[in-house]
């Protein structure tokens, strides 16, 4: 499934030990968290092909060289960037990286002006509560002053307080990487339909493999539904992986094959849970990448379940056509 001629690339940057390779590994490549803790320190540019339903690379760059110096092909790393991470270890003293990245964003908003920036202010999982607004509230203070002095009024920075030890790195790079795909209004549009249809409160469309998700409706974001939905796909997809049997592409089914289908019925992973949290869960997958995802909290989801799979169905045939069309 493809975004045509659109191929982007995002960068993950910071100082040395911020914690940018933990957290595409674990993000990525479901590496557990703990396990980044034996992760050697990345001495080159690394390049990661990290999401099967579009041509989306990330390069992770080595904290300890300076990109903008003039005895470097600077355009060779950053024309073709559609967002930059810049990682700050809220645990250490973020008054150079503050530095840093300003530097980075003055410097490149000249030559690169589309290039979003997000700040991701790293392991705040071990600083007390108090302390961690305070921490958030002065990072943004700081950035927002420095590159107010150089001119620049309303930068395209968002901020997002991240852990790998729980949901908030994934729902921060849900946000990042909504910002790199095009059609994002498309789908929020048909997400607001079908989320007014069959009563939702919040719905999702997951990539399977990394729990990013790469829209939603526009209701406001709320973190619970997240953690909600990512658990939900994790058993489900577990589920799927030992108790499924594989699908042949409809051009080479055969009359045993089509025969089959019909006895086994959709060809489509779905799953319905009610009760779990209070709400019920309607899993149901689009391609072999993504899934759509609702939660509801309808006392009576059971009964227009029908009328669901119906609007979910239209809704998988249009959103198909347009990841088609690129």
């Amino acid at each position: 499934m493809g975004f045509g001629k659109h191929k982007p690339k995002m960068l993950l940057m910071g100082l040395k030990r911020s914690g940018k390779s933990s957290i595409s590994n674990v993000v990525f490549h479901k590496m557990a968290p703990h396990e980044t803790l034996f992760l050697e320190a990345t001495t080159a540019i690394q390049k990661q092909n990290v999401m099967k339903f579009m041509d989306f690379q990330i390069w992770d760059l080595p904290g300890q060289i300076d990109y903008l110096s003039s005895s470097l092909d600077s355009n060779s790393v950053f024309s073709d960037v559609g967002g930059i991470v810049w990682v700050i270890d809220a645990q250490d003293n973020y008054l150079e990286p503050i530095s840093r990245f300003t530097s980075a964003v003055v410097a490149l908003t000249e030559l690169y002006p589309s290039i979003r920036y997000s700040v991701f202010i790293h392991k705040t999982d071990s600083i007390t509560e108090d302390y961690r607004e305070d921490t958030i509230r002065d990072v943004m203070q700081k950035i927002s002053d420095e590159l107010f002095d150089e001119g620049l009024e309303n930068p395209p920075v968002s901020y997002f307080p991240t852990s790998i030890y729980d949901h908030t790195i994934f729902e921060a790079f849900s946000k990042v990487i909504q910002g790199l795909v095009p059609q994002l209004p498309t789908y929020e549009t048909l997400l607001d339909t079908v989320a007014a249809s069959c009563r939702f409160q919040k719905v999702y469309i997951f990539e399977v493999t990394s729990k990013v998700y790469i829209a939603s409706d526009t209701k406001p974001s709320d973190l619970s539904s997240y953690e909600l939905c990512s658990d939900f796909i994790n058993a489900i997809m577990d589920m799927y992986g030992l108790y499924s049997w594989d699908r042949p592409k409809t051009s080479s089914i055969s009359p045993m094959d089509d025969e089959r289908h019909q006895d086994v019925g959709a060809q489509t992973v779905e799953a319905m849970v009610c009760s779990a949290r209070g709400n019920t869960v309607y899993l149901r997958e689009l391609n072999a990448f993504l899934v759509f995802i609702g939660v509801s909290k309808e006392p009576n989801f059971q009964k227009e379940k029908a009328m669901v799979d119906y609007n979910i169905q239209m809704f998988q045939n249009t959103l198909l056509r347009v990841l088609d069309r690129g």
